[in-house]
């Protein structure tokens, strides 16, 4: 059954910041850019959890915005981060994206201040009116301090143009009541769980790990599109160590950037409060990568 923002089913990576000398890299952006054009890549994330959008200014943010439609030109979808845990701030940012060629906007949950349902609600449905978008509800209660309720997420279905959610509570109960009572394009927010989530009706996935081997989460999607279980089981268990240490080492996006930089993509610092692997967590990465057959 075709679902509201099918256009976005497949494979979004959510892009790291390249940052150098305190300052965003825009020569190393562009180069990740190409390199996800001639993967395949459905749609880039730019300025979500792992672009460090809580540590770069409005100006940084809105520049990053701007910077990755103009490159993407039309030959990739561009959904950045435009949320925030001030609704006039959502505001304004979806519509600056909207004004520069976005494709749709990434909302995340309202943070720190802990909404009601209700006020979950009526922070979706302002963002909704105020652009005319498509807007992917990004729920992740691990890292915003309060869960969306699918009530709620069912609620905001009914909007005309809330069309997504970036699923990564983690809870394949939550998906299921969403994916059985919306008619949302529920797109996984956790790397490990794009195929048990995608068993159940999810549409791909918003991929960390897609920074370093998009081809394979597309081999893994399609494999699972075309019905062939065996071979998306086979590549899901070969990437579950890689998303796991994304994940599992140290705070998202540190271990992606390691692991770019280990693979001679280096996308530069992390700025603070982000702080670099330690030895043993570097080694452990590396170890990881070996393994995989990429270093």
């Amino acid at each position: 059954m075709a679902t509201k923002g099918e256009q976005f089913s497949g494979l979004s990576v959510a892009l790291v910041t390249p940052l150098r000398n305190g300052e965003v890299d825009y020569t190393v952006f562009a180069e990740q850019i190409e390199f996800q054009v001639a993967a395949g890549t459905t749609c880039l994330c730019p300025v979500g959890t792992t672009g460090e959008s809580p540590t770069l200014s409005h100006s940084e943010h809105e520049r990053v915005i701007a910077f990755v439609c103009e490159t993407a030109a039309g030959r990739i979808k561009v959904m950045p981060g435009t949320g925030s845990n001030s609704t006039a701030e959502a505001i304004s940012l979806t519509k600056f994206a909207e004004k520069v060629g976005a494709d749709a906007a990434l909302q995340v949950a309202p943070y720190y201040n802990k909404p009601t349902q209700q006020g979950f609600y009526e922070h979706y449905k302002a963002l909704a009116e105020a652009s005319g978008l498509p807007q992917c509800i990004y729920n992740i209660p691990g890292r915003t301090g309060k869960n969306i309720e699918p009530e709620t997420i069912a609620r905001l279905a009914e909007l005309e143009n809330i069309d997504l959610v970036k699923e990564a509570t983690g809870s394949m109960d939550q998906a299921s009541a969403i994916i059985s009572s919306t008619n949302l394009t529920v797109l996984s927010g956790d790397d490990s769980l794009t195929l048990p989530l995608m068993s159940i009706g999810a549409k791909g996935v918003v991929s960390v790990v897609g920074n370093i081997v998009p081809q394979d989460v597309l081999a893994l999607i399609a494999a699972f599109e075309s019905g062939n279980l065996a071979e998306a089981q086979k590549v899901h268990h070969k990437l579950f160590p890689l998303c796991r240490d994304m994940l599992g080492l140290s705070t998202n996006p540190i271990p992606v950037k390691a692991a770019m930089k280990m693979l001679g993509r280096d996308p530069g610092e992390l700025r603070l409060p982000m702080t670099v692997l330690t030895e043993s967590e570097e080694a452990s990465l590396r170890g990881t990568l070996a393994e995989y057959g990429l270093l």
